[in-house]
């Protein structure tokens, strides 16, 4: 037999003895399932990926919400560089306008009193003329080709100031190349 350990006393009575027997039982148990678990592989390893996925899973929500809050943040940050360009956008052409009408301004200032009512004898030819044209249009044009038109004609009064603008700067840069040669 073995003999007891140091710390422990050994049994005065039958009673005590069976008493330790079945401690010594319990322990041994015990320790028999501890090495029991650690050698059942498939166990283990099904344990290890367990505790894998659920890593990845925690992960994986952790991206997902740091994605959302860029994906947040740089939806903010684009809406106030798209308002500062607007804004960019709209002083420019502000500026583009007061240019092309000061351009206008010098250059009708420039004309001769002859030049100026020619012209404006001419704009009035060109309305009646204009005027005449859309009549002619409106009885001999089908009427698909005159609805789109008139959805054209429509665009074109709803974005007036900018067709001005763009005419006066083409009149403008037209002038300047002339002047040039």
């Amino acid at each position: 037999m073995t003999q007891p350990p140091h710390d422990e006393q050994t049994a005065a009575d039958p009673e005590e003895l069976q008493e330790q027997v079945e401690q010594t039982r319990q322990r041994l148990g015990r320790t028999v399932e501890a090495l029991a678990a650690k050698a059942d592989v498939k166990a283990r390893a099904q344990e290890k990926a367990t505790e894998a996925k659920d890593q990845a899973a925690a992960k994986a929500g952790e991206l997902r919400e740091q994605t959302a809050v860029k994906a947040g943040e740089l939806r903010e940050q684009t809406a106030v560089k798209a308002g500062e360009l607007r804004e960019q956008t709209a002083a420019k052409a502000e500026e583009l306008r007061t240019k092309a009408t000061e351009v206008v301004s010098r250059v009708q200032d420039k004309l001769p009193d002859p030049v100026r009512d020619k012209a404006a004898q001419a704009a009035e030819q060109a309305r009646v003329k204009a005027a005449e044209a859309g009549r002619l249009w409106e009885e001999k044009a089908p009427e698909p080709v005159r609805a789109r038109t008139a959805q054209g004609a429509q665009l074109a009064r709803d974005h007036r100031g900018l067709l001005l603008t763009a005419a006066g700067a083409a009149a403008v840069v037209w002038l300047m190349c002339r002047g040039k040669k």
